[in-house]
């Protein structure tokens, strides 16, 4: 696969964050400020996998019914399912917007940006009436609100990872990357854990002004969220950027420039993060929708597995994330992939079993295969791109990964139809994403060589002599 002219570094060497080595010397950040750092990164990544994940789960249990009233059940759940990835669809969009803000006037400005939108828009959607109150104008307002959510996610992750990797020195970014993650099994956790909660009321209750509270309960999570982010520093990586602007000019465009020079970068981090998004969604909104509807397996159970899977979730992430910074953050991307490869069908006929225990097992093997290349994808993304482009350059691989994965429950829903209603062809594109995930991490180790100047062996002895 060809990628793009070769990189133009933006200096022969970096500090250890990533900075240009003819910045001026920093002061390394103390613990605290770590602390105080990879917990805004977390909130903030929470939050979002909160909302992302609810309006999922809704899609797949409420809104078919609240929203598309009059239409066959199947053909209402594929509609809920096209503005579930409306929100996908608008992550480019949210990419390009705080890319450029990111890029120019600061990561944290950015960041603060987006967890006020996400957490604003998540909330209205928890007041918004159903189409017996508005009629049509009911799922337009909730594609909207969705869009918005997908346009604050486009800024949202790539933003907390670099806030963190450009604070933290590049030998522990293999776990370090893995801090913002833990965002997608905890957000998982809450919102499953409130859907659990809300559940067990009648269905009368639950359909009517139950499924609101969890959406509601976002407004609580912002005010969290916010608070932590206007307490964190500019990374220093754009401080210096900054100061190199004001004795050379401003530089060009970011996201203008970014395609022009790294745009086969900018695709090997769309395949690269396609599973731990794709995948994530395929075992967890499909999945909850299959389980219940095709297989008449109760919602609890359902949701009680995703509840188990982020649990697994958490310690795969968290020993992935260490062995990323002695193997290298893309060959444990790649091995993922490849384990994903191996899981899928596995963890479909564990399903297909419709025995709870089963179930359960099922739903968090395919979830902690997924979670070995998620771990340490920030990393490899965040690595292959110059510190002058990276906001925009990172943000819309990521992003674009997205938008495929927005349409993963989608396309699973109508292969199913195709097949008959077997789990075969969901655990194919499974497989397929998988496939995508460990090439595109393979491809990405070149990248990730040339740019830290030194080969692997060479790493592996600095991370060992440092750690």
């Amino acid at each position: 696969m060809s990628t793009s002219p070769p990189p133009a570094s933006p200096s022969p060497s970096e500090s250890p964050s990533g900075a240009p080595s003819g910045s001026a010397p920093r002061k390394a950040p103390s613990t605290a400020d770590i602390k105080r750092l990879l917990s805004a990164a977390f909130i903030g990544t929470a939050l979002e996998w909160y909302d992302y994940f609810l309006y999922g789960t809704a899609a797949a249990l409420v809104f078919n019914r609240l929203f598309f009233p009059e239409l066959d059940p199947a053909v209402g759940t594929i509609a809920s399912f096209i503005t579930f990835a409306v929100g996908f669809v608008a992550r480019p969009v949210g990419a390009a917007v705080f890319g450029h803000v990111g890029d120019r006037y600061g990561r944290r400005t950015a960041l603060i940006i987006t967890v006020v939108l996400m957490g604003v828009s998540t909330g209205c959607i928890g007041l918004l009436p159903g189409y017996g109150t508005l009629g049509v104008w009911a799922p337009a307002l909730l594609a909207a609100l969705r869009f918005l959510q997908g346009v604050s996610v486009g800024g949202e992750w790539s933003g907390a990872m670099l806030l963190t990797l450009e604070h933290t020195p590049r030998e522990k970014h293999g776990s370090y990357s893995a801090v913002p993650q833990l965002g997608s099994p905890v957000g998982t956790l809450l919102s499953s854990g409130a859907f659990a909660v809300v559940g067990m009321l009648p269905d009368g209750a639950f359909y009517s002004w139950g499924w609101r509270i969890p959406f509601l309960f976002a407004f609580v999570l912002l005010l969290v969220a916010l608070y932590l982010r206007l307490r964190i520093e500019e990374s220093p990586v754009f401080r210096a950027m900054m100061a190199d602007a004001e004795q050379n000019g401003p530089p060009p465009a970011p996201l203008i420039e970014a395609f022009r020079r790294a745009w086969g970068r900018i695709l090997i981090g769309i395949a690269a993060a396609f599973l731990g998004i794709g995948g994530f969604f395929l075992l967890t909104t499909f999945i909850i929708s299959y389980g219940t509807e095709q297989l008449g397996v109760d919602k609890s159970v359902m949701l009680n597995a995703t509840l188990v899977g982020a649990a697994v979730e958490i310690v795969v992430l968290v020993v992935c994330g260490r062995i990323a910074n002695r193997a290298g953050p893309w060959k444990v991307c790649v091995v993922g992939g490849v384990v994903s490869v191996l899981a899928a069908f596995p963890s479909f006929w564990l399903v297909d079993t419709g025995r709870t225990p089963l179930v359960v097992l099922g739903v968090a093997l395919g979830i902690g295969a997924i979670s070995i290349p998620y771990a340490p994808i920030g990393a490899v993304v965040s690595g292959m791109f110059p510190e002058n482009v990276r906001y925009s350059a990172v943000a819309m691989s990521y992003n674009l990964a997205g938008v495929l994965s927005g349409f993963v429950p989608l396309v699973a829903a109508s292969l199913l139809g195709l097949s008959g209603g077997r789990s075969w062809s969901a655990a194919l594109l499974l497989i397929f994403i998988a496939a995508c995930t460990a090439v595109g991490s393979y491809l990405a180790g070149p990248q990730l060589r040339r740019r830290l100047g030194h080969d692997p062996s060479k790493r592996h002895e600095t991370s060992k002599a440092i750690a």
